[in-house]
């Protein structure tokens, strides 16, 4: 990857989440904190991984993408606007009544959602049968998921896991937003599931770890997913984050996984983020 193509997904990457904040804000509600932590995983995949298309969104024979952790939505709505999928603007109806941005992704309602998520543990598996299916037919079609890591307590992901495992899903590569929080405090203090890498090798996939935020290691980790096919092992990339990643009163703070930003607060967080798109628009090449 060239400085501009890291570049150009840096700024990508700052639309997203001011698209987080926003759309959070307009309602008074949502989950800012995960969304931003899961934000240049979703830039990269949608910008440079995943093989879709905005004016097809329901092409047969397209990659498909699973948000395991569903309350993530104001990331994945952020980044289907800005890839064409549906206006921009819609962003400022999340969560509105008679808006087809539902709170969880809703399959029936919004363009480019490929599966209706919301209670942990059932997107990833479902997701499982989707590369089941598509190893079946012979399509050269990618099922990718996002899962969080306090989603990783529900043992339907650990059976999902070893289904993908059993039925060599080379396919299949789940990613996991391992940011350290979840809605009741630190995940290694509410049900401790690390060594994250050695759990994932044992239940038979292949895994790397890296740092969520760096967009060299995000493109390291999808070639090892597409190197990896031989093997016959579904992957599993897990991705070091922080919790509310780029608003600096948001990080590493359990208290906003599930609240929305004020007037005072929203603004602060669009200062911030237009200071860090100034920075890297004059950063030396």
């Amino acid at each position: 990857m060239n400085s501009e193509e890291k570049k150009a997904l840096e700024l990508f990457a700052i639309k997203i989440r001011e698209g987080v904040v926003k759309s959070t804000h307009a309602c008074n509600s949502g989950h800012p904190g995960g969304s931003l932590s899961a934000t240049d995983y979703l830039t990269y995949l949608y910008n440079k991984e995943i093989r879709i298309n905005p004016k097809n969104p329901k092409d047969a024979d397209r990659d498909r993408f699973v948000l395991s952790k569903g309350h993530a939505t104001p990331a994945l709505y952020s980044v289907l606007a800005y890839k064409g999928f549906f206006p921009v603007e819609d962003l400022l109806t999340f969560r509105k009544l008679g808006s087809h941005l539902q709170g969880h992704p809703n399959m029936n309602l919004t363009p480019g959602i490929d599966l209706s998520t919301g209670s942990l543990g059932q997107g990833v598996s479902t997701a499982t049968g989707m590369a089941k299916a598509a190893k079946f037919l012979k399509k050269d079609v990618n099922i990718y998921t996002l899962l969080g890591d306090g989603e990783l307590d529900e043992g339907q992901v650990w059976e999902a896991v070893t289904f993908a495992a059993h039925y060599k899903l080379y396919n299949f590569c789940m990613a996991i937003d391992a940011n350290g929080l979840q809605i009741d405090g630190a995940t290694k203090d509410v049900m401790n599931t690390a060594p994250l890498d050695k759990r994932f090798e044992v239940f038979g996939s292949a895994v790397i770890e890296i740092d969520g935020h760096n967009f060299d290691e995000l493109e390291k980790a999808f070639q090892f997913f597409h190197e990896n096919k031989n093997s016959g092992k579904p992957t599993a990339i897990i991705m070091r984050t922080v919790k509310g990643k780029g608003v600096s009163f948001m990080e590493n703070q359990v208290g906003w996984h599930g609240k929305a930003p004020n007037d005072e607060q929203l603004a602060q967080a669009l200062t911030e983020l237009e200071n860090a798109r100034k920075s890297i628009l004059g950063a030396k090449e």
